[in-house]
């Protein structure tokens, strides 16, 4: 008799962490169905912060580079409540070729499973003198935009990646990812 009791806990239990989850990735979808970005449960909350309106953020940017085929923009480097900062911009394939992206992962073994994405990103704080990754989750999975499929020849893509936020003081940082130049640009935001 004890084992019906011992299962039927178990079960709601069972159902009650799915019913969460569900709810979490629920309230935390942006209701897009852009395949360059990952479902993020921050990411909402970096949208929810800017003031701008969407025409201003198109025509914003921050930092341009270009190399190996492609231009790479941010449009907006902000300090979110959280402690972290959000980087987003685009990226266009410049070469007459699709592009897999896988170069910029990274080389850190955990990262492997990152495939074509901006895992490899790093801030670099110059004055402070540290490098700050982008953010993983337990399970080594970027906070960052996977590019599913490469990037064809031609196409322009958004892409996000979230590091932890450097100190208060720190407002310049260089962007870099792959092979492309660092872009120096000024950190919004923050609360």
């Amino acid at each position: 008799m004890h084992r019906h009791p011992i299962f039927g806990r178990a079960a709601l239990s069972a159902t009650s962490v799915a019913a969460v989850l569900l709810l979490t990735l629920t309230a935390c979808s942006d209701g897009g169905d852009d395949k360059a970005k990952t479902a993020d449960p921050t990411r909402s909350s970096a949208k929810g912060n800017d003031k701008r309106t969407p025409s201003q953020a198109a025509e914003e940017v921050l930092a341009e580079v270009k190399g190996d085929g492609v231009t790479l923009k941010i449009t907006s480097a902000r300090r979110d409540g959280g402690g972290f900062v959000t980087v987003e911009g685009t990226v266009t394939n410049n070469s007459s070729d699709a592009k897999g992206m896988g170069e910029w992962r990274g080389n850190e073994r955990e990262l492997a499973r990152n495939a074509g994405s901006m895992a490899g990103a790093s801030l670099v704080d110059s004055a402070g003198k540290k490098k700050y990754l982008v953010l993983r989750d337990t399970e080594g999975q970027c906070l960052c935009t996977r590019f599913t499929g490469g990037i064809d020849a031609g196409q322009t893509t958004e892409w996000f990646a979230q590091f932890p936020a450097p100190p208060e003081e720190t407002n310049d940082v260089n962007f870099q990812v792959g092979g492309l130049p660092p872009a120096t640009l000024s950190l919004s935001g923050g609360e």
